[in-house]
């Protein structure tokens, strides 16, 4: 069965970020988070135990090196599937999931732009967009994809784009003044573009 935008009833933004893997900012103006915080320090532990490993050079440093990396791959797998099937299941029939379309730094390194919130783009956030997409066309459900320009540094109050306005986790708005959580501004900004765009 064809999804038919006419029927939307619900539309959730989502802004996938460090702190938090996915923030979600709906049409009834309800936020909500997934907490990045041990993914984060998980990942870390790959990563200082990969790097320990690479200083050996040895043959059966660089097989753990590889096996490490398959393990890494099929947890971060299963944090995605459950992630998308929370978001899927807790949303009803012919809600529409906005995302950011972050097609051009799929294949990117952990290093992309530190400053901003693309610091561990890798495959796994093009994973996590691939499960949900999938799960929602099953439920009678959509996610759309919107241009990500600019979404973390709009005031979703006012509208102005300026980048200081973004200071680490917390947005404030130095035009009207609104101060909030620097995830959330964006999701609201998604979430009207997938609006506008429909």
């Amino acid at each position: 069965e064809e999804f038919d935008a006419s029927k939307v009833t619900n539309v959730v933004g989502i802004d996938r970020g460090i702190n938090f893997v996915v923030a979600t900012y709906d049409s009834k103006q309800k936020s909500g988070f997934v907490n990045g915080r041990t993914i984060k320090q998980k990942r870390a532990n790959y990563s200082k135990l990969r790097k320990e490993l690479q200083m050996r050079r040895t043959p059966s440093s660089r097989r753990r090196i590889k096996a490490i990396g398959q393990r890494e791959n099929r947890w971060m797998q299963d944090v995605n599937h459950c992630i998308s099937k929370a978001l899927v299941d807790n949303n009803p029939k012919h809600t529409l999931f906005v995302l950011e379309d972050l097609s051009g730094v799929r294949n990117a390194t952990e290093r992309v732009r530190t400053k901003d919130r693309y610091v561990s783009v890798s495959w796994s956030f093009y994973d996590l967009e691939q499960k949900l997409i999938y799960k929602a066309l099953k439920h009678h459900q959509l996610a759309q994809k919107v241009n990500p320009a600019y979404t973390s540094q709009t005031c979703s109050h006012c509208g102005v784009v300026i980048k200081s306005n973004r200071n680490g986790e917390t947005y404030h708005c130095s035009v009207c003044g609104v101060e909030m959580d620097a995830d959330v501004n964006a999701a609201v900004n998604i979430l009207r573009r997938g609006v506008y765009s429909h």
